[in-house]
């Protein structure tokens, strides 16, 4: 993957950035030191609130502008010195010569702009191309990251796509100019197991082809085993290891890099009875979105989102579904907690809940919960994590303020989140952080069920392994039942009894777990199964 050109495209030099304002301020990353080669990729492990996206954020001087503060140390890229040179040289540099993948694109995107104009948008700004050059290849790169129908999807919102498809689009606006720096903030992280194995591929082709340096910030370390020539482990704001890929794997030195090759999901799902009662049942489910045109806008045809999905879900136990992005997993979830409009029969504890309005809804609220997959789009910026977690408690229960406040801290210690910074707002947390306030803000309720939607997605594999644990404690000790969309099968494989495989919105395969994963009989579970290192 190397070439033979090992000029250094890029070298931080003992990097120090601080967060706060005046005399506060607080120091997130102390000295660090990295350098990527040409042609050459170094993936940048360790948990969230390490320092791995500060550091990667400071590249290109993307930090919030007043409360942070780069303390001392250099950035080199091209023999320009990336903090202490001008706004005019960072433009040219940044989305041209630097592209970056953002962890969370439904913050990267603009949710005004359609995804067409934003990729015309920087070709025409980087490389002066015309809107209708621009949008055919924007098409082009659309096909290029595994995005079906992308001419169809190219006039599509952000808000329009699926998660999955949102990343893939973020993955695409970074690679279109073909620069020579990638950075990549957990360019996978919502994409299911086939096309992130075609990402990696596409990336590895890129690099060949153009020698583009890649820094690959990751919490799966099988991706980095798959990728990586070097690897760079943080703790808490400083390196504590860097090494070839091999070495690292096979010889780690430090204890904490021995903790993270040993946190991959292992472990069965809790035990549960098959005498206990049919919590949710679904039969038939059919979720189509019209498609208008003419004049008149009448329906022309349906995007057939979801059809004929039909299971039942017992006290206590999990379902896991699986599928890659848009293959209606995360909308059939949304159709049983009545935030999409579906026909088919949905019961909820013996109770007909389809037909329900708003108003019918509100008494199964507290006792159906979600844990969406982006957490910065599910949680209110202007909110503090006290106000986002009690938002529930305030509608559903008529607690007094001492109350609420020893619940919300009672289940900031369960999601491992100190209760001491309930007062501060979800910016000021990490990603993995802000996915736990959202688990938070379920748990509080005491719910019964709890679809899952990609929780872990966005987590490090060390806390994914405690918030795992988590979620099995929580299911033995209150019988909860969850419905847990992922597409990392190791995790499905560890936390669920049952697994519904869907394509296109359709079941493809169901059965027990252990059952389906070690002997599918359908040929794409078999290519899902087989790209998941069990």
């Amino acid at each position: 993957m190397i070439r033979d050109d090992s000029s250094l495209v890029l070298s931080i030099d003992n990097l120090s950035v601080g967060f706060g304002r005046g005399q506060n301020i607080e120091q997130v990353t102390s000295n660090v030191s990295l350098s990527v080669k040409k042609g050459e990729t170094l993936a940048l492990v360790g948990e969230s609130g390490s320092g791995k996206s500060v550091t990667a954020n400071s590249i290109l001087k993307l930090l919030p502008k007043g409360s942070s503060h780069y303390l001392g140390g250099h950035i080199q890229f091209d023999n320009v010195d990336m903090l202490s040179c001008s706004e005019r040289q960072l433009r040219g540099i940044r989305g041209g010569r630097i592209g970056m993948i953002f962890q969370e694109p439904m913050v990267s995107l603009n949710p005004l702009h359609k995804i067409g104009r934003q990729l015309v948008e920087t070709l025409s700004i980087h490389r002066g191309m015309r809107t209708n050059q621009a949008e055919k290849h924007a098409v082009g790169w659309l096909t290029k990251v595994g995005i079906r129908n992308p001419e169809q999807k190219i006039l599509a919102y952000p808000h329009e796509l699926s998660g999955g498809e949102r990343q893939r689009v973020m993955i695409a606006m970074a690679l279109i100019n073909e620069p020579e720096l990638l950075i990549a903030d957990e360019p996978t992280t919502a994409l299911d197991v086939s096309v992130q194995a075609q990402i990696l591929d596409l990336l590895n082709d890129l690099q060949k082809e153009l020698g583009m340096a890649m820094l690959f910030i990751t919490h799966d370390l099988s991706i980095v085993r798959k990728i990586a020539d070097r690897v760079a482990v943080m703790q808490n704001g400083e390196l504590v290891e860097v090494g070839e890929c091999q070495q690292v794997f096979n010889e780690p030195k430090h204890p904490y890099t021995q903790k993270l090759i040993n946190s991959d999901p292992r472990g069965c799902p809790v035990e549960v009875s098959e005498q206990t009662n049919t919590l949710l049942s679904v039969d038939d489910l059919k979720v189509w979105f019209p498609i208008k045109g003419g004049i008149f806008k009448k329906v022309i045809d349906h995007v057939k989102a979801v059809t004929g999905m039909s299971f039942d879900l017992k006290q206590g136990h999990s379902i896991g579904l699986v599928g890659e992005s848009g293959s209606g997993k995360s909308t059939t979830g949304m159709a049983i907690l009545k935030l999409v409009d579906s026909e088919g029969v949905i019961k909820f504890d013996g109770s007909d809940i389809q037909g329900l309005d708003r108003k019918g809804m509100l008494p199964y609220r507290s006792r159906m919960q979600v844990v969406f997959q982006d957490p910065f789009s599910a949680l209110n910026p202007r909110m503090s994590v006290a106000q986002v977690i009690g938002e529930g408690l305030k509608v559903h229960f008529e607690h007094d303020e001492n109350k609420m406040d020893d619940l919300i801290c009672d289940v900031m210690k369960e999601v491992d989140l100190d209760p001491d910074t309930r007062h501060r707002y979800p910016n000021e947390f990490s990603g993995g952080q802000r996915q736990r306030i959202a688990i938070a803000r379920a748990l509080v309720l005491k719910p019964e069920f709890i679809l899952l939607d990609e929780p872990t997605s966005s987590l490090d594999r060390t806390v994914q392994s405690q918030v795992l644990d988590l979620l099995k404690d929580l299911q033995q000790k209150y019988g909860l039942t969850y419905l847990f969309i992922s597409h990392d099968l190791n995790v499905v494989k560890s936390l669920c009894h049952y697994t519904i495989v869907m394509k296109q919105g359709e079941i493809v395969e169901q059965g027990d777990t252990q059952t389906l994963f070690s002997k599918p009989q359908q040929d794409y579970t078999k290519t899902l199964v087989s790209l998941s290192s069990f």
